[in-house]
């Protein structure tokens, strides 16, 4: 809008405002093309006998009438527009193109930072992986078992406390045995940690496990969360399930930090929560490409490296297929609602094109979907001997393995593999992909410009976005709820596959096992292990939750100083210090207060009224010449002041109310009472207010179209206005209107006219005046509104009033940045709010702080609703003006209401905010103190109120009795309240 309101545009300035007709040149397009109707005859010729063009035929679309029955073929598959090369080496520089250049430029960096996080990763993950032999086993054991152990994931579920256990059967125990790795960390979030047990001899039928820790981590590296053991006998591969899915805590759950876990039966493996847990996480983790960047299992073949690598291949080949179809599939969405042979569902239409191009785009992206991603995973690794075999080896002093094992071994895997060494191919073909993608990506932004490429980007994103997010995540989780419902296998153990089957236990090429150098077995001596009693687990209990709930208040008190730091940050924003300076100047721009004769705050008479009208306001309206003479160049459609510009014209309306009879006829027969909507006069007249509705095609000519019009009843709707409110009522947005168009010696002759007229008379009860100024300069808005109020005990009552605001949203990045952390911090808000809820149900509402939190959150998401209706409607306004060069009437008085409440709603959102912040001083002594005194004396102070009340009241009514014509202050019980108390 800036472009059309400077005082150097170029826009053609020599439009005048009137209501005459003007011819004027403007610039247009003009496309030429031709369409043909053909069909091959049986020499193979193309002839166009008995075939004319129809009348549907369009740009993209040819009907054809044939007047003899004859095959015509069509094609479905849609094809990509050809490439015009010398137009992209033409334009190929970079500041033409800078969206396409810096978005492959930032998509590559992002490539090359996810695959070095992505092989630190990796790296990281080789330290989980192994098979550990307990360090209290005995060389003289020659019975082993292995152990696996699964941590859980939710947070802090991995602990740094020492875990010990004691497996139970039949017929035999175990001593107590310690899990206890020297090399690596154990027991970490979302970890799987095997271990080898040798005991003297076969322990049998399994019954239960005793399992504790000793709670010697720090802070909430104490704790463990526990989702289930398997044990497996080596000599007889008979597995036991032990699940726990609890908590080993002093502060979570129950406060235990030893359990007894007995063997699970079918039952308990198929239980739904058991193994929807099991399900949902390996498949969100393994089978989401982007998730599993970040949460893959160590276990698994396919490394992180490899993952970004046909993430990104899969992105820019999405991205490569969505830029060469962009144009086919708008140009199919705009000409299907005309097509006969579009599909129609309702109000909406699908073309054949628009499903061929959602084939060809599917379809294209599939195969290297599922190329890619499953040759990476069935490539073998480049060792094939498992961690296990090489812990046995180094324990029974086994022969090493030689390759007829490995042969028999790898023979035993039964899914087709390719060898290690087309992990080279798998890369390269990878890499040209991305190359041929990010090749024709720049050369498709090339062609379409720089703003094309950017709705185009906007699209992309979005989709990209909604499908890592929702999408996926979604269809993943619904398949798991659905296999957990329906395909329950108790003995598929995904997670554990990796470890039990010895087959999958070799690590690649570059990882090799931690523990490779040190697998010999010492005797260990019997070391006492103190266990926690409950006394003990009780202290530990409470002194760790005094340190959450201390660390839960700093944690809260600083997430919510931040938030307050925001909102205030976005509140302040949105007023801006130009708005005082463009009120106070406009203030004493239209009222005039210097001159008495034209002064707007004295006008006590209509005579006085219609004098400012034509010597004050509207002079003001028209930009006039200079102080040197010099003709206003490039100032169409300002103001005198030559910086605010008019967006359309003025308008001045007045309400009427009917004459009715008096309540007291003995003096008077009819009166005209105070304005209401129920006496509101609704009739259309003649000039001069008569009802007759006959008069002559000689009379009419004798008044311009703006003078007839003025004596017109018109609605609300019809004038785009609302309700105002006024110091002595409320206005409806009805009534006759007056529109200041053309030229000054018009509207002025106009205006005598009216007055002649008598436009306003005794049945006046108000008269407004609205226009809408645009400052270019500090981009700012300001609805100015004149308001006569015609008493019915008589006199004038004048009012104005100026509200200037930014229309635009987001003035500055830190605004944008501030909003979007904001929105963020009211969805957790939100979500610890209803969470709260679900626990409190109706006694959450009796809290105190909860109302406050209430009033911030809903303050909170109506003024963001405010903001993007605001958004919207400045981009409609701002598209109208554009198209009719600000030659249109634009109301913004919804727009000045709707801002009013934004910023009534910031102002309750920082006072509610600054109120709770008393919350995190609730320790303060002092405040204790005050806070039980008026606890204390709540009953006396409700009893003094009321006393109080009485003698108010009895003031009030002696003040307004003995006042209410005198003082000012005293005419209404309400201002003679508000009087009493200042």
């Amino acid at each position: 809008m800036n472009n059309y309101c400077l005082n150097n545009s170029s826009i053609n300035t020599s439009l005048p405002i009137t209501d005459e007709s003007f011819t004027f040149t403007s610039n247009y397009e003009l496309r030429i093309y031709t369409s043909g109707c053909y069909y091959l005859d049986a020499n193979n010729n193309w002839k166009l006998d008995g075939l004319i063009v129809g009348s549907l035929t369009n740009l993209y679309e040819t009907e054809c009438l044939s007047t003899h029955l004859t095959s015509f073929a069509g094609g479905f598959i849609v094809l990509p527009e050809p490439i015009n090369w010398s137009y992209v080496f033409a334009n190929a520089d970079f500041l033409k193109n800078k969206t396409i250049y810096l978005t492959v430029i930032c998509m590559s960096i992002a490539y090359i930072i996810l695959m070095i996080f992505g092989r630190f990763k990796d790296r990281k993950d080789i330290e989980k992986l192994g098979v550990t032999p307990l360090p209290d086993n005995d060389k003289s054991d020659q019975y082993y078992y292995q152990i696996i152990v699964f941590t859980g994931q939710r947070a802090n579920s991995g602990t740094q406390s020492k875990v010990h256990f004691i497996l139970s059967s039949d017929n035999d125990e175990t001593r107590v045995r310690t899990f206890s790795d020297p090399h690596r960390k154990i027991f970490q979030r979302s970890g799987i940690d095997s271990f080898i047990m040798s005991v003297p001899k076969s322990l049998g039928l399994l019954n239960y496990i005793r399992i504790w820790h000793d709670n010697s981590g720090q802070g909430s590296s104490a704790s463990w969360f526990l989702k289930y053991i398997i044990v497996r006998d080596l000599q007889t591969m008979e597995k036991f399930y032990f699940i726990a899915q609890r908590w080993f805590s002093v502060e979570q759950g129950d406060g235990l930090i030893e359990r007894i876990l007995p063997i699970a039966g079918e039952m308990e493996k198929q239980n739904f929560s058991y193994v929807l847990s099991k399900k949902a996480y390996f498949s969100v983790s393994d089978g989401h490409l982007w998730f599993s960047i970040f949460s893959r299992p160590p276990s698994n073949k396919f490394t992180r490296v490899q993952r970004c690598t046909c993430c990104f291949v899969l992105l820019f080949a999405s991205m490569l297929l969505n830029i060469m179809y962009y144009d086919l599939s708008a140009e199919a969405k705009s000409t299907n609602n005309t097509e006969s042979n579009s599909l129609s569902i309702g109000p909406l239409y699908i073309a054949p094109e628009q499903i061929g191009i959602g084939i060809m785009v599917e379809l294209f992206s599939l195969v290297p979907s599922i190329f890619i991603v499953q040759f990476f995973r069935r490539i073998r690794p480049r060792r094939q001997i498992s961690p296990l075999r090489q812990v046995l080896e180094k324990i029974r002093s086994l022969p090493p393995t030689n390759s007829r094992d490995k042969t028999i071994i790898k023979n035993k895997k039964s899914q087709f593999t390719f060898p290690w060494w087309c992990l080279f191919i798998a890369y390269t073909l990878s890499f040209m992909i991305i190359a041929v993608s990010i090749f024709f990506i720049i050369v498709k932004g090339i062609i379409f410009g720089d703003l094309k490429t950017q709705k185009w980007l906007t699209s992309v994103l979005t989709g990209f976005f909604s499908s890592i997010i929702l999408t996926q995540p979604i269809k993943i989780l619904g398949l798991a709820v659905f296999f957990t419902l329906f395909c329950r296998n108790p003995n598929d153990d995904k997670e554990a596959k990796e470890y039990i089957d010895e087959t999958n236990f070799a690590l690649d090429g570059d990882e090799d096992y931690l523990h490779s150098n040190d697998f010999s077995l010492l005797s260990h001596s019997s070391k006492r292990i103190t266990r926690l009693n409950e006394n003990e687990v009780a202290f530990l209990r409470e002194q760790r939750l005094k340190e959450l709930q201390m660390w839960s208040i700093i944690r809260e008190f600083m997430i919510y100083a931040i938030f307050l730091i925001l909102l205030c940050i976005i509140s302040f924003l949105n007023r801006t210090q130009s708005s005082f300076y463009q009120t106070d100047h406009l203030q004493k721009y239209f009222l005039n207060t210097r001159q008495t004769d034209c002064d707007y705050t004295q006008i006590l008479t209509i005579d006085d009224y219609w004098n400012w009208l034509n010597n004050s306001f509207i002079s003001n309206l028209r930009a006039q010449q200079w102080y040197n003479d010099d003709q206003p160049i490039n100032l169409n459609g300002y103001i005198n002041d030559k910086t605010n510009r008019m967006i359309g014209w003025a308008t001045m309306r007045q309400v009427r109310s009917k004459s009715q009879l008096c309540s007291d006829q003995r003096i008077i027969s009819r009166c005209i009472e105070d304005y209401s909507l129920f006496n509101e006069e609704k009739d259309s007249f003649q000039p001069g207010w008569t009802l007759n509705q006959t008069s002559t095609e000689e009379e009419e000519e004798d008044y311009s179209s703006s003078i007839l019009k003025a004596f017109q009843y018109q609605s609300s709707k019809e004038l785009d206005t609302y309700a105002y409110v006024g110091d002595y009522g409320t206005y409806s947005g009805d009534g006759y209107v007056y529109e200041f168009r053309g030229r000054l010696s018009d509207i002025k002759s106009n205006l005598s006219k009216l007055h002649q007229l008598q436009w306003i008379d005794s049945k006046t009860r108000a008269v407004i005046i609205q226009l809408t100024l645009y400052n270019p300069n500090v981009a700012l808005f300001t609805s100015v509104t004149f308001l006569f109020e015609f008493l019915s005990a008589s006199g004038i009552h004048s009012s104005a009033r100026f509200e200037p605001f930014n229309f635009y949203v987001f003035t500055s990045l830190t605004q944008l940045i501030c909003t979007i952390i904001y929105i963020c911090f009211i969805i957790y808000f939100l979500i610890i709010e209803i969470k709260l809820l679900m626990k409190l149900k109706l006694k959450y509402f009796y809290e105190f702080w909860s109302i406050i939190q209430i009033g911030i959150i809903s303050c909170s998401i109506t003024s963001i609703i405010i903001y993007i209706w605001r958004f919207k409607e400045y981009n409609r306004l701002s598209s109208l003006f554009r198209e009719t060069n600000g030659y249109v009437y634009i109301n913004l008085q919804m727009i000045v209401y709707v801002d009013d409440v934004l910023t009534s709603l910031l102002g309750f959102c920082c006072f509610f905010g600054t109120i709770k912040f008393i919350k995190f001083i609730r320790f303060n002594k002092s405040l204790r103190i005050f806070v039980q005194i008026l606890k204390y004396v709540t009953k006396d102070i409700i009893s003094f109120s009321f006393m109080f009340s009485i003698v108010f009241m009895a003031f009030l009514s002696l003040f307004y009795l003995l006042f209410t014509s005198s003082i000012a202050s005293c005419s209404s019980l309400l201002s003679t309240a508000q009087m009493l108390f200042e």
